[in-house]
């Protein structure tokens, strides 16, 4: 998992803060590839005393061709900079390079880099002081990766999606899974989406929600997730620039 969920409860709770998003281009129009975006998000978390930040998002492509895939936070509770390059084959990421870097006043200071083979299929470096030495399937991902895929698998029409994720020397399945479609009302106005679930065991009480928007381009808009012990995270899009051209949201009527 990444980012967000971690600030909290083991630094795990906001993790889905942010998924992987790409911009707002009608979905009539023949779907594109991956563009260079930039998008921020306010973030709320009630647990006590309510807390606001801010996130960044960024996807940006490199002189080798690559992609750097990239998540800041900054609020009062710590700060996290997190990033993936990979590369994007036939509608799909293959991760070469993870780093996540977390550091506050209320939480340690944390660190993970983790560097994949993909001749070998191996993958290694360090998980908060513990050595990562793991063989990898075919179509891994990192933590931060797979939000990416998972957007672009939504609004290709996936209905159900299980991602295998290296992370702390061991790959886990990640499964999320379509519910339906739904307008949210909010800041941003009225909007048509598609409603996804995180699935878990039936006895984990952890619940997270996403929504993504088709008529742009199946942009996240909002994430909610509940904690066993009623904490909420929540946030919402703010602003968006995609190929160098601001996404124009719609005033609430």
């Amino acid at each position: 998992m990444s980012a967000l969920f971690r600030l909290c409860t083991g630094c795990r709770p906001l993790a889905l803060l942010l998924l992987g998003l790409l911009p707002a281009w009608a979905a009539s129009e023949p779907q594109p590839g991956l563009l260079p975006y930039s998008a921020t998000y306010r973030a709320t978390l009630e647990k006590g005393i309510p807390f606001k930040g801010s996130a960044t998002r960024t996807l940006a492509r490199q002189e080798d061709g690559s992609w750097l895939y990239a998540f800041k936070v900054e609020s009062f509770i710590a700060d996290i900079n997190e990033s993936s390059r990979l590369n994007w084959i036939s509608g799909h990421a293959q991760p070469s390079v993870y780093r996540y870097e977390l550091g506050g006043l209320m939480i340690p200071d944390r660190q993970r880099d983790i560097n994949f083979n993909w001749a070998s299929r191996h993958a290694n470096g360090d998980y908060e002081g513990r050595d990562v030495d793991v063989d990898f399937p075919r179509g891994a991902l990192d933590p931060l990766s797979y939000q990416l895929q998972l957007q672009q698998d939504v609004r290709n029409g996936e209905q159900e999606m299980h991602y295998k994720v290296v992370g702390k020397n061991r790959v886990e399945v990640s499964t999320f899974a379509v519910l339906g479609d739904e307008t949210l009302e909010g800041s941003f106005g009225s909007v048509d989406t598609v409603k996804v679930e995180k699935v878990r065991d039936p006895d984990n009480k952890r619940k997270t929600l996403m929504w993504f928007a088709p008529d742009w381009n199946y942009l996240l808009v909002r994430l909610i997730q509940i904690e066993p012990d009623g904490t909420r995270y929540e946030i919402h899009i703010e602003k968006a620039t995609v190929n160098g051209e601001s996404i124009q949201i719609p005033p609430k009527s």
